[in-house]
């Protein structure tokens, strides 16, 4: 309770002395006027109760422009002006009775995830990035290839044993994989391979070939004895390994065998080239 609410309970009970002093003045005087009509010879008639009510009603009653005696006792139900002002009743503010600001409470537990939601909406394409630094060089480029094409100017006729057809034009002869002197294609890069030879018969003899993968007989290159000469030839693919050789061989003259040529034109050719590099997919 604040000071003024207990300044106004001190003037309720000073209120309350003060009343209750008035009431025990009046018990004395009383008890006076009864003695001193207890002492004529004759005791007038007592009135009525209606006339003393209206003689006390008009003795006490107060004038408009007087004030309160302060030795009369009204009654509560008496008309007129009340003996005690009306007191507001004190108003209490809530506000004044509100504590200091506590201690933060520790942090309650986690609750349950919540159920997820919808995907939203593609968002719109951000600004195009910055150009990126250069990156490192990378190895060089491995070039797979391989390809030859030779032939022969002289003719050739066939003897007790094998030869080898030797070549002495080039046309082409990349990376040098065939060798001139050998008359041999030697394989440096794996994979499948297409050869070609042509020769031209000689007239009232027999051809007669081989192509030739290392010491194997592959195919046969043959034309009978003839009247007259002609154009023959033969083709083939090779699945090739590193270091394979594939040449082309007289066979032995069991009859005589032989192959047309001539300075001023070239009538015998072999070709070869690669198709396919052995790691390719």
């Amino acid at each position: 309770m604040g000071s003024r609410g207990q300044g106004l309970l001190l003037a309720y009970c000073l209120l309350l002395a003060f009343a209750s002093g008035l009431v025990l003045s009046r018990v004395p005087h009383v008890q006076g006027e009864q003695q001193e009509w207890e002492g004529t010879e004759e005791l007038p008639s007592p009135p009525d109760h209606a006339e003393r009510a209206e003689e006390q009603h008009e003795k006490y009653r107060p004038n408009q422009d007087q004030g309160l005696p302060a030795s009369r006792c009204l009654r509560c139900c008496d008309p007129g002006t009340s003996m005690y002002p009306a007191t507001a009743v004190p108003q209490i503010n809530i506000t004044i009775l509100k504590g200091e600001k506590g201690d933060r409470g520790d942090r309650g537990l986690q609750g349950k995830y919540g159920k997820t939601g919808s995907a939203g909406a593609r968002g719109h394409t951000g600004p195009k990035g910055q150009k990126g630094s250069m990156g490192a060089p990378g190895e060089r480029c491995k070039s797979h290839y391989a390809a030859f094409s030779v032939g022969r100017k002289k003719p050739m006729h066939s003897n007790h044993y094998y030869q080898t057809v030797i070549f002495d034009t080039e046309f082409v002869n990349l990376y040098g994989h065939f060798n001139m002197f050998t008359g041999k294609f030697y394989c440096y890069v794996p994979g499948i391979y297409f050869f070609s030879l042509n020769v031209h018969t000689w007239n009232q003899k027999e051809t007669y070939l081989h192509i030739m993968k290392n010491e194997e007989e592959v195919v046969i290159l043959f034309a009978q004895v003839g009247d007259r000469s002609i154009m023959q030839s033969q083709s083939l693919m090779l699945e090739l390994r590193e270091q394979d050789q594939v040449w082309v061989r007289l066979y032995k003259g069991e009859r005589e065998n032989a192959i047309f040529s001539e300075e001023l034109d070239t009538y015998i050719t072999f070709s070869g080239y690669l198709v396919k590099h052995a790691t390719e997919p």
